[in-house]
């Protein structure tokens, strides 16, 4: 059967982001402080842009209520979750403002910091670009750590796991 052509538009978003839904993502939650205090929010963005100087960038949508705080946050953390994380993942995908939960932290620039990810990237905002309906927030990257493990996937619109 041959595959379903479509020209990306207002028609056809349905088809164009299940035709994204194909490629499978690592899933993160970036932390900022917000007028409100701590927020999170899930994302599946993220990706590396330079090791020299160390910058990543992610893509926040504009339609978000949390947009803002985001799109302008001098300082904020990326995390990578790990298999076992779905249910956080979940959490900050719901909701940004409850960070009730074990083991949190704030950094010395007062962003929250989750343990048991898999990586932390801890960052300033270098820049930001247009990205139609999202952001590109580019971070330089001040401190970095990880730990060994499987990471938490998105495919297709939901979590899963890899198994080799």
């Amino acid at each position: 059967m041959p595959p379903d052509v479509f020209i990306p538009g207002p028609r056809t978003g349905r088809q164009f982001r299940d035709a994204l839904g194909a490629f499978a993502t690592g899933v993160t939650v970036v932390t900022a402080q917000s007028a409100r205090g701590p927020l999170g929010i899930t994302a599946n963005s993220f990706a590396s842009l330079s090791l020299d100087p160390p910058l990543v960038l992610w893509s926040p949508a504009r339609a978000s209520r949390r947009f803002a705080t985001f799109a302008s946050a001098q300082y904020f953390a990326i995390h990578v979750m790990g298999a076992e994380q779905a249910e956080l993942a979940g959490h900050f995908a719901r909701q940004g403002h409850d960070f009730d939960l074990p083991d949190v932290h704030m950094n010395a620039q007062g962003v929250p910091i989750l343990q048991g990810c898999l990586a932390v990237f801890e960052c300033r905002q270098e820049a930001v670009h247009e990205g139609g309906d999202h952001a590109i927030v580019v971070g330089r990257v001040l401190a970095a750590q990880h730990t060994p493990g499987a990471p938490l996937l998105f495919h297709g619109g939901r979590f899963g796991q890899w198994s080799s």
